[in-house]
């Protein structure tokens, strides 16, 4: 039987983790890297909130003007939350590792997440600086499409059950929904004339002062990134481990 078709519950590599939790050697590495990113963390973010508070206001914008130290990271992070789920189903796909299949699943969930408060965010300078909550740009609705997208991946994985059909399934769909990325990107000179948004190169109304804590933002943001999307990853290995253990340990009827 090849990997790809191998039972979901009877992995053959599966008896070799169960000492240590049902990690596989990849996701053994990822945990131990994972407690160096949080300290790191903590010390970005302290340097990260101290640039904010400190970096001059906009003269157009005022206070409002700061959400885009947050707001484009996040969408970053989505960006590649979502790409890592195509990696990781690709690599489910052509080798059949779970732990990749995992993988896959930690990245969109982190990914939803990062896209939610980008959501949330860009509304909020949207009305300070439009003087609206929401219009139906292309960006917004290409943004909220791929929020849509992976959403019903997630919900796909959760009540479609475990098993290689649904993984393989969902690790399709994962790398199809990556076209979204670019589209996103790219939409605004697409809809050169429809849109408000401020265009990709022009980060644009960052004026002096405003640049490194915008630059900070980037690196706390991704280091949260990479602290979450390690957490989950051991979280769903050891949550797939117990369920088989409960499995074993259940009395035959």
């Amino acid at each position: 039987m090849t990997p790809m078709t191998k039972p979901f519950s009877q992995t053959k590599d599966d008896s070799a983790h169960t000492t240590n939790g049902g990690l596989s050697p990849l996701e053994q590495q990822a945990t131990r890297w994972r407690q160096p990113f949080g300290w790191l963390l903590v010390v970005i973010t302290l340097v990260y909130a101290w640039a904010v508070f400190q970096a001059p206001l906009d003269h157009t914008q005022g206070v409002i003007q700061k959400i885009l130290y947050v707001h484009p990271p996040l969408a970053y992070g989505a960006y590649l939350g979502f790409v890592i789920t195509a990696i990781g189903g690709l690599l489910y796909l052509w080798r059949g590792r779970e732990d990749c299949d995992r993988l896959a699943i930690s990245g969109a969930e982190v990914g939803v997440l990062f896209c939610t408060l980008m959501l949330v965010t860009g509304p909020i300078w949207a009305r300070g600086t439009w003087g609206r909550w929401w219009s139906w740009d292309p960006r917004l609705t290409v943004t909220l499409l791929l929020w849509f997208v992976y959403l019903a991946y997630l919900l796909l994985r959760s009540f479609s059950g475990p098993g290689p059909r649904t993984a393989r399934f969902a690790a399709i769909y994962g790398v199809i929904g990556l076209v979204l990325i670019p589209l996103n990107y790219y939409v605004i000179e697409i809809f050169d004339n429809r849109s408000m948004h401020p265009d990709n190169l022009e980060r644009g109304s960052l004026g002096d002062g405003m640049g490194w804590p915008f630059l900070l933002g980037n690196l706390c943001l991704g280091f949260a990134f990479i602290y979450l999307v390690l957490l989950r990853w051991e979280v769903e290995a050891r949550r797939v481990f117990q369920q088989r253990q409960e499995a074993l340990e259940e009395p035959d009827t």
